[in-house]
């Protein structure tokens, strides 16, 4: 598959702080990207400059064959963005804020209408349309953003931690839409997010720390390559698991032992079957993989 986006060596420094040193990474079309790092990692930095909204010191930025250095207005038209934080005027109703959004992308009335009417059918806000923004739950306001991101039939879709203190309804019915659409328009989407299960579900994966690329490929190969196998034993005696001089945990009501891979798994329980009666053997989780590349824990928040 082609590359839609293409960060070349990209650099920004603020003073002594290295934000980005020299970051190179490449997204497909039509993948769920996630780019993931704890906060102050260079997120934010990255998607501002993707923008337009924060200049590069240096380095290239290509989004769908263009140069934002050269072709900024085409690639804004590329690409729709979810912030972390709501850039809704509160002051307006739904309908206005999303008629003035599809305004600045040149859509006429009829286009307008037709959007948001469609938009809001999928996203489950036609009741909400003449309601004033600011009256809107955070949830309402959320698939409200979203719906903004969406007039333009963006070719990337940017999703700044888009679920966060969300319930658990209006992320299934985001993601719903999100998926849809990805599947129809082979749209891309390019994620940051504190939920490993939802990084968990992207095709490819680059870790961020401190500005410089740490980590990347696809979960199943991260899982392969920075943590091992878990085998979770159920109704087992404590006793004769610490025998085994393995690191092991308590969870809830099982125990859970550490081993290097799947092969060392299977050697384990077949030398001691008598303690393996009621176990199962899974891999570790992306937690478990940020964890070991970065050395500290995804957390959420601004």
């Amino acid at each position: 598959m082609e590359n839609i986006i293409e960060i070349r060596n990209l650099k920004k420094y603020f003073k002594e702080v290295k934000a980005l040193d020299d970051l190179s990474f490449s997204v497909k079309k039509g993948e769920l990207f996630s780019f993931l790092g704890v906060n102050g990692a260079g997120k934010s930095t990255t998607i501002s400059m993707i923008c337009g909204t924060l200049e590069k010191d240096s380095g290239e930025i290509i989004i769908n064959g263009q140069n934002i250095e050269n072709s900024k207005q085409g690639v804004l038209a590329d690409i729709g963005v979810v912030f972390q934080n709501s850039i809704l005027d509160s002051s307006l109703t739904v309908k206005d804020n999303l008629s003035v959004k599809a305004s600045l992308y040149g859509l006429n009335k009829k286009q307008t209408e037709d959007r948001i009417i469609k938009l809001s059918k999928m996203l489950d806000f036609e009741d909400l349309l003449n309601r004033t923004v600011g009256k809107l739950s955070g949830g309402q306001r959320r698939r409200i953003d979203v719906a903004r991101a969406l007039l333009n039939n963006p070719k990337v879709l940017i999703l700044d931690e888009p679920t966060t203190g969300l319930d658990p309804q209006t992320r299934k019915t985001l993601w719903e839409v999100v998926d849809s659409l990805r599947k129809e328009n082979k749209m891309t989407v390019f994620l940051t997010t504190h939920y490993m299960e939802e990084a968990a579900e992207s095709d490819y994966i680059v870790i961020l720390d401190s500005g410089k690329k740490v980590a990347e490929g696809s979960p199943l190969d991260l899982k392969n390559n920075y943590t091992g196998d878990f085998i979770t034993l159920y109704n087992a005696d404590e006793e004769s698991i610490k025998k085994l001089g393995l690191k092991y945990e308590k969870i809830r009501d099982a125990l859970r032992i550490f081993v290097k891979d799947i092969n060392e798994a299977k050697k384990l329980i077949i030398e001691n079957s008598n303690i393996f009666n009621d176990f199962e053997i899974t891999k570790g989780k992306m937690d478990d993989v940020f964890l070991n590349v970065t050395g500290k824990k995804l957390v959420g928040g601004n």
